[in-house]
């Protein structure tokens, strides 16, 4: 037997080649490469969830710090620039005044003693008032059936945006300009603000005593999202939108409408007689929610708030609850006319429905299929006196002249 004595003799004697082995490749990344993977986990969240981690749980907090820590990292920010699908880097938030950072103090964080000692505040609500009141709010997923009516609405507007019946113009002035049931684009997304609850406070700020305006809103995005994000929060996301905020303009037809219905036509001597409502049903009886252009035209001699109170209890809501589409005040207007035109001009498409309450059955006639542009300028007919010249076509929904 052969006794090797040195290393390089047992390395040179190995003919099975147990000894050749390879060093590995070391699949380290790079510091920029786990930089671009922890981004695009920010990235993968939004495009899933259609909105930007909150500080609601320990993994969307993580995210949220990692974004708000790279968006202060100039280097960061330049390597991350091509990967930045959604925008997220370019966003930029300009504070000018010592009131505009009380306006923005979300976190309440001027809301204790010693805090508001420096300007002698008054009026501040504490935080567990914020907390109440839900302060944060967030865009949720719509359900595929509650977003289906509002579909066919932001269709309409993008057809009637490229044939010229409505235009584009930079958002600006709150009080003039962001008013429920217009249509927005913020960030290129479009979206239709239903509802706003509006309330005013007295606010004491170092500026000075003000009256502030502000409440919740009902905003429904034309990505099937919807949010109640406050009315300010709202107007500055607007004003300081990275596309900057637009407004979507009114037709022709709608503003004629608006300066009729706003004009000073009432006389001294006209009598109030009540109110003309358009009404959408909330129910979720499938057949009915399944419906498109369902709505419920009526005429009312107290304010129709007070009217539709207990619309879940009463067959002539289809015992549900219903939604305000539109309303307005009316003079000199001999109701059972009025409701008698209704009834007859739309008496094709009158929803037959039968609703059995205490082992009655009752069938309501004040619910009509027919889109709400049509009810709208058959309203203008009515009262002008020119309905009896038209006609409507239940095939093509459209209004003809006789």
């Amino acid at each position: 037997m052969d006794k090797k004595k040195t290393l390089e003799d047992i390395f040179n004697d190995d003919e099975f080649g147990i000894l050749d082995s390879k060093p590995k490749n070391a699949d380290i990344k790079t510091e920029d490469e786990r930089l671009i993977e922890s981004f695009q986990e920010i990235n993968a969240f939004f495009e899933k969830n259609n909105r930007l981690p909150q500080a609601t749980n320990v993994t969307e907090f993580k995210l949220l710090s990692r974004l708000n820590s790279i968006k202060k990292d100039g280097k960061k920010v330049a390597i991350l620039t091509s990967f930045d699908t959604f925008n997220f880097l370019s966003e930029k938030e300009e504070v000018k005044t010592v009131s505009d950072i009380f306006e923005d103090d979300d976190l309440g964080i001027f809301d204790s003693d010693e805090a508001l000692s420096i300007f002698e505040l008054k009026h501040v609500p504490s935080s567990t008032e914020r907390a109440a009141s839900d302060f944060v709010a967030q865009r949720t997923a719509m359900k595929e059936k509650e977003f289906l009516p509002y579909e066919p609405m932001f269709k309409k507007v993008h057809k009637e945006l490229k044939e010229g019946k409505r235009k584009l113009f930079v958002y600006e002035n709150a009080d003039k300009n962001l008013k429920a049931g217009s249509f927005y684009i913020l960030n290129g997304i479009m979206l239709y603000l239903e509802e706003a609850n509006m309330q005013t406070d007295n606010v004491t700020l170092p500026s000075g005593d003000r009256l502030r305006k502000d409440g919740r809103t009902r905003i429904i995005f034309e990505n099937g999202t919807i949010s109640n994000m406050l009315y300010r929060s709202l107007d500055k996301a607007l004003l300081h939108s990275q596309n900057d905020g637009k407004i979507v303009s009114k037709t022709e037809y709608e503003t004629e409408r608006e300066l009729f219905q706003s004009a000073n036509l009432v006389k001294e001597e006209d009598v109030e007689t009540g109110w003309i409502y358009i009404l959408q049903s909330k129910s979720t009886n499938k057949d009915i929610a399944s419906m498109s252009d369902l709505y419920k035209i009526g005429y009312s001699t107290v304010p129709v708030p007070e009217r539709i109170k207990n619309a879940a209890k009463e067959p002539t809501y289809l015992m549900a609850d219903v939604k305000i589409i539109d309303a307005f005040k009316t003079y000199n207007l001999n109701a059972q006319k009025f409701e008698h035109l209704v009834h007859r001009f739309f008496a094709e498409v009158c929803l037959n429905i039968d609703i059995h309450n205490n082992g009655k059955r009752i069938s309501p006639r004040e619910w009509f299929v027919v889109p709400l542009n049509v009810i709208l300028e058959v309203i203008d007919l009515i009262l002008s006196g020119e309905i009896t010249n038209y006609s409507y076509n239940k095939e093509t929904k459209t209004l003809n002249k006789n």
